[in-house]
């Protein structure tokens, strides 16, 4: 691995989160007359999400020919390189589908055990964040931190939820924030709002249980912008998914306090 290949392919994510956007805005301005299939309980996918995936997989194929590639829609491709894009072509379907503009085309690229590459559009607004491993966070061309010498009772707390897990422990985990003077948040983009955390804009997240493509690229994002995440393996994430834990570093120990009280 090295600085060049990383710079490549994070040059290259970038790329193609701008044509994969411009895809998805057409689909979404057309949003009501979506062909839209139930996978499960809130699980939906859209003719929009498997045809901009096929886009992403074409570039990259095209591209990096040796690569690995995992996404939310179609079998994943085993590559020879060492590197994986884990995509996800429309993370917050519900809203997409639904004329909801809060919605984004994830791309992460990772190495072993590694994010080294993150990118999460948001062409609704015409912003894309971006970062590489050690290189900083961007939102545009605008250098993005974590909100700094925060607590828990001076802004929101992102709450992610899925089918993938009961009820139970999002319960909880929403009754201590507001029992301890905070605020909660959820927009149905995971990895929107982590992004949110990595500008500064939530304080931070949780989420019991979450796929690899709606939370490498985002997790990369909040670390490169000085927050805390949990240590993940991308390897293990992109098998089976998992926890997902990032703040600000001064709500950090509250938030990983009441997780592990409402998770187990």
């Amino acid at each position: 691995m090295t600085d060049s290949d990383i710079n490549t392919r994070y040059e290259a994510a970038r790329r193609i989160a701008a044509v994969a956007g411009t895809e998805a805005l057409r689909y979404f301005r057309s949003f009501d007359t979506l062909t839209i299939d139930r996978k499960g309980h809130q699980d939906l996918v859209s003719e929009g999400d498997r045809n901009v995936e096929l886009l992403v997989r074409k570039e990259i194929a095209e591209a990096f020919p040796k690569d690995g590639i995992v996404g939310e829609e179609h079998a994943p491709v085993i590559g020879t390189s060492g590197y994986t894009w884990v995509i996800d072509p429309i993370d917050g379907t519900a809203n997409f589908v639904r004329g909801i503009p809060a919605w984004t085309v994830v791309i992460a690229v990772t190495r072993d055990a590694d994010v080294v590459t993150g990118v999460v559009h948001d062409p609704v607004h015409g912003e894309m964040y971006h970062a590489r491993r050690d290189g900083g966070a961007f939102c545009n061309d605008r250098a993005i931190r974590v909100a700094s010498d925060s607590v828990i009772t001076e802004g929101s707390i992102g709450v992610g939820f899925s089918g993938r897990t009961s009820n139970a422990g999002v319960v909880k985990v929403v009754e201590a924030i507001v029992g301890e003077g905070g605020v909660f948040f959820r927009n149905a983009s995971g990895a929107l709002m982590l992004t949110y955390v990595a500008c500064g804009k939530l304080l931070g997240y949780t989420e019991e249980h979450m796929n690899a493509w709606d939370c490498l690229a985002a997790q990369l994002l909040v670390a490169e912008a000085g927050g805390v995440v949990e240590k993940q393996d991308a390897g293990e994430m992109i098998a089976k998914g998992g926890r997902v834990i990032a703040a600000a570093p001064g709500v950090w120990p509250d938030l990983l306090r009441i997780s592990n009280a409402a998770f187990g």
